[in-house]
């Protein structure tokens, strides 16, 4: 399957990072507001974890054929034409509030978040040093979840009952389109398309592979199923705006650290260690006894869960070239999809416990640390360089 590529010198970061900051805080608002807005359209909430599964599994179909799309029509248009599926699809969930279409409607929404992702972050990793991928990288993540965090505060004063908030995510996609509509200069200029061997697919870094498994499996729950754990927990829709609002902080946050960092430490070590914080976060998150502590945990859980994304996908693109870096970007999303259609259905039903979800992440984060350290240490065995983990 043939591939976009691009010229670093034509590749503007505005248009890409301004549709992508009105969509994060239209699908921050979004997260939360569907497991929460269930009751208000006579839905059950068991619901809840097949949602979220569907939507994953849209992205999971959608990164088999994005890029086909994307080398007909280029980037810019790509990106109004996924926007504009995706603000369909909430329309058609407004206009027939049923189980069948809320589920075909967010596998679709997956289908349209998965190319806006793979649009976005082809547009912007294509540069010429590791240097300038991780800036651009940090730039991305921090727009993404930086917008996301802010739309988690407009639970609060939006509401989560009725057409009303549906309404706001609607509007906020459509200034999401403007950018790519009215700006034409700075996509990515077409040149010869490429698309990774089997033999190359086999040289790409197993931690970095699982890295992005991971945090499918982490942020697919966090996505799907935190919102009513929290809800549950406090029963105050504001707290838990708040608290994921401080889960997605911690994720913006802690991408300046990822930048730095991940061209001076061993990625797998990296890895290893946020996996680590998290365990930390999941503790305090049990057993604190104050909000303050709770909530410092939380924004410990969100660091280390988003940190691992950008530091694994660094990771698989640091021996590709120019004209690869796109199919390599479609893999890991591929593997970060597997782990979001599984993760939301394991977690939902690994335990009858109240506190089966922070177990379920607690269990993924400990042991997946493990795997990283070792790892760490047969590549330093093997002497194998840091930048490459």
């Amino acid at each position: 399957m043939d591939i976009s590529a691009c010229k670093p010198h034509k590749n503007s970061t505005f248009v890409p990072v301004a549709g992508l900051s009105f969509f994060a805080i239209a699908s921050g608002f979004l997260m939360s507001l569907i497991p929460l807005s269930l009751a208000s359209f006579g839905m059950d909430s068991s619901l809840v974890a097949w949602l979220a599964s569907i939507f994953y599994l849209g992205i999971l179909v959608g990164t088999t054929c994005i890029q086909t799309i994307v080398a007909k029509i280029g980037h810019r248009v790509s990106l109004m034409l996924f926007l504009a599926m995706l603000t369909l699809t909430i329309v058609a969930m407004l206009a027939m509030p049923t189980a069948a279409v809320w589920l075909t409607a967010r596998f679709l929404a997956g289908f349209a978040v998965a190319g806006v992702f793979v649009v976005v972050e082809s547009w912007l990793l294509m540069a010429d040093s590791a240097k300038q991928r991780a800036k651009r990288l940090g730039l991305y993540m921090t727009s993404l979840y930086g917008g996301t965090a802010l739309g988690q505060l407009a639970i609060g004063p939006l509401g989560i009952n009725g057409v009303t908030p549906f309404l706001w995510v609607i509007g906020l996609l459509m200034l999401a389109i403007l950018p790519p509509l009215l700006i034409k200069k700075g996509q990515p200029e077409s040149l010869e398309h490429e698309k990774i061997s089997m033999r190359e697919v086999r040289k790409i870094s197993l931690p970095a592979v699982i890295g992005c498994l991971v945090s499918g499996l982490l942020l697919g729950p966090i996505y799907g199923l935190m919102p009513s754990y929290i809800n549950g927990q406090f029963a105050s829709t504001e707290r838990t705006a708040f608290l994921m609002a401080v889960i997605i902080l911690g994720g913006m946050l802690i991408q300046p650290l990822v930048s730095y960092l991940s061209t001076r430490v061993s990625k797998s070590l990296l890895m290893a260690l946020f996996c680590l914080l998290g365990t930390i976060g999941i503790v305090g998150i049990a057993d604190g006894t104050s909000i303050a502590i709770i909530t410092v945990s939380y924004f410990l859980l969100g660091a280390s869960c988003f940190a691992l994304y950008p530091i694994a996908i660094s990771l698989a693109c640091e021996t590709m070239v120019l004209e690869k870096i796109v199919a390599a970007t479609e893999l890991m999303l591929l593997s970060y999809s597997v782990g979001s259609v599984f993760g939301p259905v394991i977690a939902e039903h690994s335990s009858t416990s109240a506190h089966s979800l922070i177990t379920y992440l607690a269990v993924v984060l400990l042991t997946t640390s493990i795997y990283m350290l070792i790892k760490s240490l047969q590549n330093t065995r093997s002497g194998h360089t840091p930048a490459i983990g």
